[in-house]
């Protein structure tokens, strides 16, 4: 027997529209301005370790576009009772990770990047067993692609470093985090 449903093609075609539109101005329509502050700090922080403009926006590109699939897949009741159990760990997990951030940035000295890199893959972990039914390969790889861009220990200590360039990037991006963990958003 055939299976159609104009629902599940809706949203494929959603998802394949806001694959190709990943740009600034459409993601405003999808991500808040304190969030799009954390991702322009994010860019910054990759181009300047990387020294590849193209790369850092890369990077950035796929996390756009994974967060806009989710929430995609969110608005759209994809996820099953168990998926939505997985998702409530997720959200945990990057609270504590959240948390964590800024705990090192706030005390100097404290930063342990074994810590912040094992936070950063189990929110990997979490995100790809969450969306492992419903989104491509690529979209795997994208996902695989951030966070072992931004749990890479030398760009993490770089990043902490208390005397480093990095330093006002991560003092915005932890105000950016505290912000949205104020909000109730992570």
């Amino acid at each position: 027997m055939d299976h159609f449903s104009s629902k599940d093609m809706a949203l494929s075609a959603q998802k394949k529209i806001l694959s190709r539109m990943a740009t600034k101005s459409s993601v405003q329509m999808f991500i808040d301005e304190t969030t799009s502050e954390i991702l322009d700090e994010l860019y910054r922080v990759s181009k300047g370790y990387s020294g590849n403009k193209s790369e850092a926006q890369k990077v950035i590109k796929d996390l756009v576009k994974i967060a806009v699939k989710i929430g995609l897949l969110f608005r759209n009741n994809r996820f099953s009772t168990e998926e939505l159990g997985i998702a409530t760990d997720f959200k945990k997990k990057l609270h504590q990770g959240a948390m964590t951030a800024i705990s090192f940035y706030e005390v100097d000295f404290t930063f342990d990047n074994g810590v912040m890199s094992e936070l950063l893959t189990s929110c990997r972990d979490l995100l790809l067993k969450l969306v492992n039914t419903h989104l491509t390969p690529k979209s795997h790889n994208r996902i695989n692609h951030v966070f072992n861009h931004y749990s890479d220990p030398e760009l993490l200590t770089k990043l902490y470093d208390p005397s480093g360039t990095f330093r006002p990037n991560l003092t915005k991006i932890c105000k950016g985090l505290d912000k949205l963990m104020e909000d109730g958003t992570i």
